[in-house]
């Protein structure tokens, strides 16, 4: 049988990190040579004696592919010729835009600035396609950051005014997704949060949310997930204290700021996914210096986003730290920041958000407003609890979620 290895050079912008061979027939890294840059070996990854885990980048690129779970995902590889989606990410030379790494064919002599997705054209075909739309071209190129974009909504990377932008639908009969990221952008906007703007786009009467990339050429994500990889977590600590414990020893600012506020919305909004891979930390790739925590992104699966209309206000199930809203919430120890007047007639803005949806009914859209208004109520009762009490915060690992993979069933959003 004919030699399937490929062999390239990981690297980091411009900066070289391994020798590594990749099979071209399944997407998986075979073997592992030089390294040249432990320190650039990303975050979470352990080095040993100058020797990289592959198993552990291999789980890391794997992380990088379509996720076998996304919607519609078979009929695109199908159109697209494509047998796993695992063997998109070799096509697109492993360029996101999330991060800066990238795979290097030895001896092509390519450079960071001549294929980053940050700084130059990418095709849409593959995006396209993955909407289900179609692709218009000829010939579909593969050269594409939607390679590489993880999560099981449907969505593609688009150049709007030059601005690198983030299309993604919704699922269900409801669709409400999209109507929901722009709920917690209008949130995050009254309380102060640091978020990524959300808006809504209406095409053939689907609705889709629109956010800008919040990364730059310089900037890039690194998840909780891998953040909490770099410490072993003793059993009798929390997965909330081991979290806040990576981040004091890496020297990232400003953590247990932005958790309080990523714990209030998703108890307002009820989001149910906020996994390892949708919240994290943002460093410079070629310093390694860590700016802080990102800002808050995909908060669409909220909202009893799945569930009938007789459901909304039922309890449901919790993430990242704890398995309930209820205990969840009380991670918050400092509830002074936020001004409860500013959530004033946020339940009005919801109804203006759903306004002529299609797949939101009057119905629906009262039910969903009352609750809303109801969440607002218990988080002020929760501040006024916890101000009363005056107690600290006890670590514990009661309540914990058990089960948070990096990719479960399978992200940036």
């Amino acid at each position: 049988m004919a030699d399937q290895t490929a062999q390239y050079i990981f690297m980091h912008k411009d900066i070289p990190v391994a020798e590594f061979g990749l099979d071209t027939a399944t997407g998986a890294i075979v073997s592992i040579g030089q390294v040249y840059e432990p320190r650039h070996v990303p975050v979470g990854i352990p080095v040993r004696k100058g020797s990289v885990d592959r198993g552990a980048l291999n789980e890391w690129w794997r992380g990088r592919s379509i996720p076998a779970s996304r919607s519609g995902i078979w009929e695109a590889l199908r159109e697209l010729r494509i047998s796993d989606s695992r063997i998109l990410a070799e096509k697109c030379l492993g360029l996101s835009l999330s991060d800066q790494y990238w795979i290097c064919p030895v001896g092509s002599g390519i450079s960071w600035g001549q294929v980053n997705f940050f700084e130059n054209p990418f095709s849409e075909d593959v995006g396209n396609i993955l909407l289900g739309k179609g692709s218009d071209s000829g010939q579909i190129s593969l050269m594409s950051p939607d390679n590489t974009s993880d999560g099981w909504l449907k969505k593609k990377w688009t150049i709007t005014e030059g601005k690198r932008c983030l299309v993604k639908g919704g699922s269900g009969a409801t669709r409400q997704e999209p109507y929901n990221e722009v709920l917690a952008s209008r949130i995050c906007e009254r309380l102060g949060i640091p978020h990524v703007p959300y808006t809504l786009l209406e095409e053939d009467h689907c609705p889709y949310s629109v956010c800008e990339d919040f990364l730059t050429p310089d900037t890039e994500l690194i998840s909780a997930w891998y953040v909490m990889q770099t410490k072993k977590k003793p059993n009798h600590v929390s997965v909330y204290s081991h979290y806040l414990d990576c981040c004091s020893t890496l020297g990232i600012p400003g953590v247990k700021e932005a958790v309080d506020r990523m714990l209030v919305l998703d108890y307002l909004i009820v989001n149910e996914d906020r996994h390892q891979n949708n919240f994290g930390v943002v460093r410079r790739a070629d310093t390694l210096e860590y700016v802080g925590a990102a800002p808050v992104y995909d908060s669409g699966t909220s909202l009893w986003f799945d569930k009938p209309t007789g459901l909304v206000g039922t309890k449901t199930a919790s993430k990242p730290f704890k398995n309930s809203h209820e205990e969840q919430i009380k991670l918050v120890t400092d509830f002074r920041w936020i001004d409860f007047s500013a959530l004033a007639g946020i339940d009005e803005e919801l109804r203006e958000i759903v306004r002529g949806s299609l797949f939101i009914d009057e119905a629906r859209c009262s039910v969903l407003c009352r609750a809303l208004r109801h969440r607002v109520e218990l988080l002020e009762a929760a501040a006024s609890e916890q101000a009363a009490q005056g107690k600290g915060f006890a670590d514990s690992t009661r309540f914990d979620v058990t089960e948070d993979r990096a990719y479960s069933g399978e992200v940036h959003a």
